[in-house]
């Protein structure tokens, strides 16, 4: 978003629907884009990578009877699994960035704003 749609958001508020802002529609459009097309690729990718032996380890779980190999499948497939997990949240927080950076705008232009009108009143 650029300054100029910035302004002119924050000097139109009538014009501005907040309600379409925040949606689960408007995060998906914003991080589906081309600036952040390495960030897909990349979790994509080791989630397909840590899905093999997600898989191959709950097979071998219950394929063998010695209580070491299957205390050493599971260790396994709990790290995959929380390394998945933690991928998700990665992928969140990416997705969220841009909603804060918008945020942090918002309140830059609002400080300014009171700082002008602090000015305004101190010289009259």
């Amino acid at each position: 978003m650029s300054n100029e749609q910035f302004k002119k958001m924050v000097d139109n508020p009538l014009e501005y629907d907040e309600s379409k802002e925040d949606s689960l529609r408007s995060l998906a459009k914003e991080f589906f884009s081309k600036k952040m097309r390495w960030v897909i690729v990349n979790v994509y990718v080791w989630f397909f990578v840590l899905l093999v032996p997600i898989i191959i380890s709950v097979k071998q779980f219950f394929k063998t009877d010695q209580t070491k190999f299957q205390i050493m499948y599971a260790a396994i497939f709990v790290c995959c699994t929380l390394t998945v997990f933690s991928l998700k949240v990665f992928w969140w927080v990416m997705a969220q960035r841009y909603s804060i950076k918008r945020d942090i705008k918002r309140l830059e232009l609002r400080v300014a704003e009171l700082a002008q009108k602090f000015d305004e009143s101190k010289n009259a």
